[in-house]
């Protein structure tokens, strides 16, 4: 059974019995579901960035004004009332927010490797939880469709595998996405990374550097060629192990010496005593 095939089953599943829980999902990236009801209210996953990182890039609230509202709230994660209250944002703007981060992050979890899932109780409130939740198959149907749509593009983008570079120096007019992109492509970050990077969706990005590689804009870099190993003109020639060395020899048994007899070494020096 397929990875995805995986997850739409175990969706398909806490959707018919109306699960209230996480569904924790083991993999790369992998990632956290939330249901409540049998219907996705968060999604949570390291690879796409949430809903405070979205938030925060459209320049709607500082990382000061941030803390503070968290420390308000009492250390909440997503502390919406406080952002409503001080006019940071709107509920309709919080909730397009929300829905944002929880779509981008269960195409984060589709389009890496699953390796399996895993039902649990709830533990802590889920962060930037939607209103009303998603149903598991439409989530998991509109997962499918962004990863068609970059498989279609004229130079397909994975969002943990490409690491473009930019090609040249560019003077004309750009969106202000292209011109993150091309200041942060450095030819060791993926889309997942430039997504952190920018604070801005995973499939936004990706989607954008599969068009700007198909412009000519950006090019991945060449994987490093192999070392060559040098071998001899007349090849590899093998040394001829060396015989055993002999065994050493056996001691030789002992000599049994005659014994002599007491006074033996006068009579032989002196003669006789008398």
């Amino acid at each position: 059974m397929s990875g995805y095939d995986l997850l739409a089953r175990a969706l398909d599943a806490c959707g018919r019995e109306g699960w209230t829980g996480l569904l924790r999902v083991s993999g790369s990236p992998g990632g956290i579901l939330h249901l409540r009801d049998g219907l996705v209210v968060c999604v949570e996953s390291p690879g796409a960035p949430g809903a405070e990182a979205l938030l925060l890039r459209s320049g709607r609230v500082s990382g000061e004004q941030w803390a503070a509202l968290v420390r308000e709230a009492g250390g909440a994660r997503w502390p919406a009332a406080g952002l409503i209250a001080h006019g940071y944002a709107g509920a309709a703007q919080l909730r397009v927010v929300c829905v944002m981060a929880l779509q981008d992050a269960a195409f984060a979890v589709v389009a890496g490797r699953v390796e399996g899932c895993e039902r649990a109780a709830h533990g802590i409130e889920p962060p930037a939880p939607v209103p009303v939740g998603e149903p598991p198959a439409r989530l998991l149907e509109d997962a499918a469709r962004k990863l068609a749509a970059l498989a279609a593009l004229p130079h397909p983008v994975h969002p943990d595998r490409e690491r473009p570079l930019p090609t040249r120096e560019f003077e004309g007019p750009l969106t202000e996405l292209r011109r993150d992109l091309l200041a942060h492509a450095d030819g060791r970050r993926t889309a997942r990374d430039l997504a952190f990077r920018t604070g801005r969706g995973v499939y936004t990005v990706t989607v954008e550097l599969g068009r700007m590689l198909g412009e000519g804009l950006l090019e991945c870099a060449p994987a490093p060629a192999p070392i060559p190993v040098r071998t001899p003109p007349d090849g590899i020639r093998h040394r001829t192990p060396l015989p055993p060395a002999p065994p050493p020899p056996e001691p030789a048994p002992p000599v049994d010496l005659p014994r002599r007899r007491p006074g033996g070494f006068f009579r032989l020096r002196h003669g006789t005593p008398r």
